[in-house]
């Protein structure tokens, strides 16, 4: 997005490469030609090429929870992905994005500012129509939402916004919340139009429908975090954060874990024969005595060792030793 086109330039462009009149061949061996980079002093780059490719990577996992949260609400295969990650003023951004659009205001608490959640419409419109039962066939290029679908869109851009508390963990914790829903860019002015802003273009695909979701993040609302924005930094914290959270999530499903506990008052082996002559009255002698420790197991392994008693009226066993102290191999 480092040369941005409005939607009339766009038109024209168009007009131009069907009447002939722009041969996109000498386009091509011009752009390859090129070495020369421009640079505006006017408007220097705010972030380097390190810290933006920390972002694309926050964003790539952003992708893969969003795909998975509209394959889930919408019944249908998904597909997203990162296309690029640019600075550009904020001015360019709101000229290359349609009008209406669907813009959702947000801000992320504790940092200052807001950014914008620009979803195309051909993709609103489509996310809308797969909620109302629809096939999600979207030709719709712009109009203005209805309240109904107003509301729709509302509750799913909560559960969008809500993945940035994941995508942003090993930066720090975050708290998303949407502020407002506009429809024309003109409404939506977070930051001046000189100001320098970051844009995420995500390709988003569901079904056969396919359109961009970009996301709006100025300058200012990352200063504050820009020193974490480095591959290092995030790479060392996000495995962190892994191992913390895989250790809290196994304790927390170890804690809860039900097992069953048996007491093995005694054994013998008996011949069917005398199994099915057993009458009442009949004794079975076992080799253990009545005053000896009884097994008591965990699942189906050994584990303690212990006397059987009463407590409260219920009957119970005292723990005297392990299993592990005779000896013996616990497996």
């Amino acid at each position: 997005m480092s040369e941005i086109l409005s939607q009339s330039e766009i038109d024209e462009l168009l007009s131009a490469m069907q009447s002939g009149e722009v041969d996109v061949e000498a386009i091509k061996n011009e752009e390859v030609s090129k070495k020369i980079r421009v640079y505006d002093f006017r408007r220097p780059d705010k972030f380097s090429k390190d810290q933006l490719n920390t972002i694309e990577v926050m964003y790539e996992n952003f992708c893969r929870l969003f795909s998975t949260l509209l394959s889930g609400m919408l019944r249908t295969r998904v597909i997203t992905k990162v296309v690029s990650v640019d600075q550009v003023t904020y001015e360019e951004f709101i000229r290359s994005i349609p009008n209406p659009t669907i813009l959702n205001v947000f801000s992320i608490l504790p940092l200052k500012g807001k950014g914008i959640l620009e979803i195309n419409p051909v993709i609103g419109f489509c996310i809308i129509d797969r909620l109302f039962g629809g096939p999600g066939f979207s030709t719709n290029k712009g109009r203005p939402l209805t309240e109904i679908e107003k509301g729709v869109i509302e509750k799913v851009v909560d559960k969008i916004l809500f993945l940035f508390v994941e995508a942003w963990s090993s930066i720090g914790q975050v708290d998303p919340l949407l502020e407002a829903i506009e429809m024309n860019p003109q409404f939506a002015q977070v930051v001046s139009p000189a100001e320098m802003v970051i844009i995420i273009s995500i390709n988003t695909k569901i079904g056969e429908t396919e359109g961009l979701v970009n996301i709006c993040l100025p300058c200012l609302m990352l200063e504050s975090v820009a020193n974490k924005l480095n591959t290092k930094f995030w790479f060392a914290s996000s495995q962190s954060s892994l191992t913390d959270d895989n250790k809290r999530y196994l304790k927390n499903i170890v804690e809860r874990t039900s097992v069953s506990i048996s007491a093995i008052l005694a054994k013998n082996n008996v011949r069917i024969k005398d199994l099915l002559g057993l009458q009442i009255g009949d004794v079975i002698s076992f080799e253990k005595k009545k005053n000896s420790d009884v097994e008591v197991c965990v699942g189906s392994k050994l584990k303690f060792y212990g006397r059987p008693g009463v407590v409260d009226g219920k009957m119970a066993v005292e723990i005297t030793k392990s299993h592990k102290e005779e000896g013996y191999d616990i497996e």
